[in-house]
């Protein structure tokens, strides 16, 4: 390589530098884009921060108790043993209904909150946790639970899901008491492992 060449390659990596200190901010913000729109990890992991906010926390309001409405919920689910179930056999259980999948991202920053509303209620009888599947792999479902180390319980529907229920969003959230109303319906993702939520859990529990 002669002088010319070397004088050429070294103007050519200063003004790199230079372009790289003039426009830093907007490098770091297009790759921070670009690595949203590939990565549902990235997604997950920012959506799971401004949920640290409080901003998200789900809450059964007290509007909600006084508009608490009786429609059909009933559809057929199976576990994952393949044994089909439906939802007018859990009518006397508070019901928490989840519809998720693997690829969401909004599912996945929420799932940990639904992990520890789990673990605080699953030796509970009167709670019956309906975490739907939507994956179109069975199996994809399972390996992002056991990746994740998740003991909450996989469910798929059998068609029929009344709109009231879900309309095809994700992840879309229902809670219905003990006589089969609907007292939270929430479509996004949402914080369910707050304190005040869990109380209300209670709250419809002893109703």
């Amino acid at each position: 390589m002669d002088k010319k060449e070397s004088l050429k390659d070294k103007t050519f990596v200063n003004q790199l530098w230079h372009n790289i200190k003039k426009h830093g901010f907007t490098i770091i913000m297009v790759s921070f884009i670009a690595l949203m729109f590939i990565s549902p990890d990235a997604k997950s992991f920012v959506l799971r921060q401004l949920m640290t906010t409080g901003l998200f926390n789900a809450s059964i309001d007290k509007k909600n108790t006084e508009t608490s409405t009786q429609v059909n919920i009933d559809f057929d689910f199976t576990d994952e043993n393949g044994n089909i179930q439906n939802t007018a056999s859990l009518k006397g259980k508070v019901v928490f209904i989840n519809f998720w999948a693997s690829w969401c991202p909004p599912c996945r920053a929420e799932f940990p909150s639904i992990e520890v509303l789990y673990n605080q209620f699953k030796s509970n009888p009167d709670l019956f946790f309906l975490t739907i599947n939507e994956d179109k792999d069975l199996e994809t479902g399972k390996e992002y639970l056991n990746k994740e180390k998740f003991s909450t319980p996989m469910y798929r529907s059998n068609g029929g899901i009344p709109t009231e229920i879900y309309s095809g969003a994700l992840p879309t959230t229902v809670v219905l008491d003990k006589k089969g109303n609907i007292r939270f319906h929430h479509t996004g993702f949402a914080n369910y492992s707050s304190a005040k939520f869990i109380e209300q859990i209670k709250q419809l529990i002893v109703e």
